[in-house]
C-alpha cells in the first residue's frame, strides 16, 4: 500500500479530462469514421453509431475509469484484484498497448515526412514531373487500375519506396528511420516527468486540432462540389440499417476509438483524486470523441466533393480506407486548393498532436504497470525513473524499425490487422466478463459511492450486467465468423506470413490463460477452493493471504468485501 499512499496525482483534474480527450480522439477519428459513414450508408451510420455511444462506449467507459480511480493502479495490478482469475486481462492490455505503440509511431514519423515536405514552393505530389513518378502517374484521379495519381506515387515509390510484397524485405529507408527517432523523442519529452509533463502537453496536443480542423472546414465548405461531399457523407441509405455488418460496424468504431480494452484511460485514471467526478469525465471524454468524429466527416467529404468537381469522378471513387484516405486522397485535395501549403501545413500538423497524444497514452499504460509491480527494483536499476521511461521508448523504437524499411508497409499493415482488430475483441469480451460478472456491479457502485457519494444509477447497472456482455459477445462472434486474411491493397499475404500475425496475436492473448494458470497455482486448498477464491476480488491481495486465525475467524471473501467499502480514501501527493 505505501506505493499507493503516494500515488501522484494529476496537477488540475482538466489535465485528466484532456489527455482523456487526446487518448481517445486519434488518427481512426480522421480516417476510419469518414470512411465507415460512407461505406455503411451515410447518414443513416450515425443512427446505429450514436444508439452504440449510448449503450456501449459510455458504460464500459465509465466502467473503466471506476476501476482505475478506486484501485489507484494500472491495468494488470487493477485486474488482479477486481478477477484474480483473469489478472490477465491486465496483463493482455499491456502487451497490445505496447506492440501497438511500436507501429503507431510510424503514423506519426509519415506526418512528419509530409509536414516536412509541404515547405516547398511546390507540393512534391502536386505533378507527376519527378524522378520518382512512373509513365502511369496522372495529375487527375481515373477509374482506370492501369493509371495511378500524383499523389500515390509520392506515398508508394518516394516516401515508403515500398517492395512488391513482404517476401522482399528491401533496404532501409533512412530517412523514415531519422524522423522516427524524432518522433520518439517528441513522446520522451512529452511523458518522462510522468503525469507533470503529460498534463502541460495536452493542453496543446487535445485543443489545437479542433482549431485546425474547423479552419480546414471553413475553407473547404466555400470550394466547388463541396456540397456534394458533405451530402454524400450525410444523407441516409435507410435499407443499409438492416445490414447486421453496419451495426457491428459501428459497434466496432465506438469501442475502438474510446479504447475499451487498451489500458490507456484505465491508467491515467489511476492518477486521478480519489473523489474525483468520474461520470463527468466519462460523458465529456466520450461526447466529444464521437463529436469529433463527425466533425471530421465534414472537413474530409467536404474536400472530396470538391476532388469529385475538379476530376469528374464520383465520390465513392475516391474514399479509401486507412491511411490512404490522410496520405493519399487528401493530400491530392490539397494540390489544388488555393495556398495549398499553408493548408497541407496545417492538416499534417494535426495529425502529428492527434498522434502524440494517443501514442503517449499508449506508453504510459507500460510505464505505469511496470512501476506499480517493479517499482524499487526499476528505480535501483535506472536510478531515476526518466531514465526508465527512455528504457521504454527506445525498447519501442527499435521494434518499429523494421516499419520504417521498404517492406514497412506490409509489416505495419499486418501488425495492425492481428493487433487491433483480432487481438482487442478477446481482450475486450473478457475484460467485461471479469469486472461486470465476476467482480460484480454491486461492488462497481460502492466503490463509486465510496468516491463520489452517488451509486451507479440504474441505465449503468443494467448496462454492465447484460446489454454490454451480449454486445461485445456478439461482436466477438461476428468478428470471427466475418474474419479475413490482412491483405494491403490487391497484395494477400502469404501464409507464413499470417502465421507470424498469429504469433503478434498470441502475443497478447496468451496472457490471459497464463494469467488464469498462475492464480489458481499460487492460490491455496483444493481445486474447488482456488476456483472459488479465483473469483474473489482481492484474493491474492496480502491482507487477504492472512492466515485464517489472524483474519479473525471471518471467511477472506468477508475481509474482500470490507476492504472494497471500507477503506478510507489514499493520501495523494500533487507532483
Amino acid at each position: 500500500m505505501d506505493q499507493q499512499l503516494s500515488r501522484p496525482t494529476w496537477s488540475r483534474q482538466i489535465e485528466f479530462t484532456l489527455a482523456g480527450i487526446g487518448c481517445a480522439v486519434g488518427l481512426g477519428n480522421i480516417w476510419r469514421f469518414p470512411y465507415l459513414c460512407y461505406r455503411s450508408g451515410g447518414g443513416a451510420f450515425l443512427v446505429p453509431y450514436l444508439f452504440m455511444l449510448l449503450v456501449l462506449g459510455i458504460p464500459l467507459l465509465h466502467m473503466e475509469l471506476t476501476v482505475g480511480q478506486y484501485t489507484r493502479r494500472g491495468p494488470v495490478h487493477a485486474l488482479a484484484n477486481v478477477c484474480p482469475l483473469l489478472k490477465g486481462v491486465g496483463m493482455a492490455s499491456v502487451a497490445i498497448s505496447f506492440i501497438l505503440c511500436t507501429y503507431y509511431n510510424v503514423v506519426i514519423t509519415w506526418a512528419l515526412y509530409y509536414l516536412f515536405s509541404s515547405f516547398q514552393a511546390q507540393l512534391p505530389w502536386q505533378s507527376c514531373n519527378n524522378t520518382w513518378n512512373t509513365p502511369n502517374c496522372s495529375d487527375h484521379a481515373t477509374n482506370s487500375s492501369y493509371s495511378s495519381t500524383a499523389s500515390q506515387e509520392f506515398f508508394k515509390n518516394k516516401m515508403l519506396q515500398q517492395t512488391n510484397g513482404v517476401e522482399e524485405s528491401g533496404g532501409m529507408r533512412w530517412e523514415l528511420f531519422l524522423i522516427l527517432i524524432l518522433a520518439w523523442i517528441l513522446i520522451y519529452l512529452c511523458i518522462f516527468k510522468g503525469v507533470n509533463s503529460t498534463g502541460k502537453v495536452v493542453y496543446f496536443t487535445a485543443l489545437f486540432p479542433y482549431v485546425i480542423l474547423i479552419a480546414l472546414l471553413i475553407n473547404n465548405v466555400q470550394l466547388p462540389g463541396a456540397l456534394d461531399g458533405i451530402t454524400f457523407f450525410i444523407v441516409p441509405e435507410w435499407d443499409k440499417l438492416l445490414s447486421m455488418e453496419v451495426w457491428v460496424n459501428a459497434a466496432a468504431q465506438i469501442f475502438n476509438s474510446i479504447g475499451i480494452g487498451f489500458g490507456s484511460l484505465l491508467a491515467m485514471s489511476s492518477y486521478n483524486s480519489f473523489n474525483n467526478n468520474i461520470l463527468k469525465d466519462t460523458l465529456t471524454i466520450s461526447i466529444i470523441n464521437s463529436l469529433t468524429s463527425i466533425l471530421a466527416g465534414f472537413v474530409i467529404f467536404s474536400a472530396l466533393g470538391y476532388m469529385s468537381y475538379l476530376q469528374g469522378i464520383p465520390v465513392r471513387d475516391l474514399a479509401v480506407d486507412g491511411p490512404g484516405l490522410v496520405y493519399v486522397v487528401y493530400p491530392q485535395a490539397f494540390a489544388n486548393m488555393p495556398v495549398s501549403q499553408l493548408w497541407s501545413v496545417m492538416f499534417f500538423f494535426m495529425l502529428l498532436c492527434l498522434g502524440l497524444d494517443s501514442e503517449f497514452a499508449l506508453v504510459e499504460v507500460m510505464v505505469t504497470s511496470l512501476m506499480d509491480g517493479f517499482s524499487q527494483p526499476l528505480i535501483t536499476l535506472f536510478k531515476r525513473k526518466e531514465l526508465f521511461v527512455l528504457a521504454v521508448c527506445g525498447v519501442a523504437f527499435l521494434l518499429g524499425i523494421p516499419c520504417v524499411m521498404q517492406v514497412g508497409i506490409y509489416v505495419f499493415q499486418l501488425m495492425d490487422h492481428y493487433t487491433a482488430i483480432v487481438s482487442i475483441m478477446f481482450l475486450a469480451f473478457f475484460e467485461v466478463i471479469a469486472i461486470c460478472w465476476c467482480y460484480g456491479v454491486n461492488r462497481l457502485s460502492d466503490n463509486l459511492e465510496v468516491m463520489t457519494g452517488k451509486r451507479a444509477n440504474i441505465f449503468f447497472r443494467l448496462c454492465w450486467l447484460i446489454v454490454d456482455p451480449v454486445l461485445v459477445t456478439v461482436i466477438l462472434i461476428f468478428s470471427i465468423i466475418q474474419f479475413k486474411p490482412a491483405r494491403y491493397e490487391g497484395y494477400v499475404f502469404p501464409p507464413w506470413a499470417q502465421g507470424v500475425g498469429w504469433v503478434i496475436a498470441l502475443a497478447s492473448i496468451i496472457w490471459i490463460p497464463l494469467g488464469a494458470i498462475h492464480t489458481l497455482w499460487v492460490l491455496p486448498g483444493s481445486f474447488t477452493q482456488k476456483l472459488k477464491l479465483s473469483i474473489t476480488p482481492y484474493s491474492l491481495d496480502e491482507r487477504s493471504k492472512m492466515p485464517y486465525y489472524e483474519r479473525g475467524g471471518k471467511d477472506i471473501s468477508v475481509i474482500s468485501s470490507n476492504f472494497l467499502v471500507l477503506e478510507k480514501p489514499p493520501i495523494q501527493t500533487n507532483l
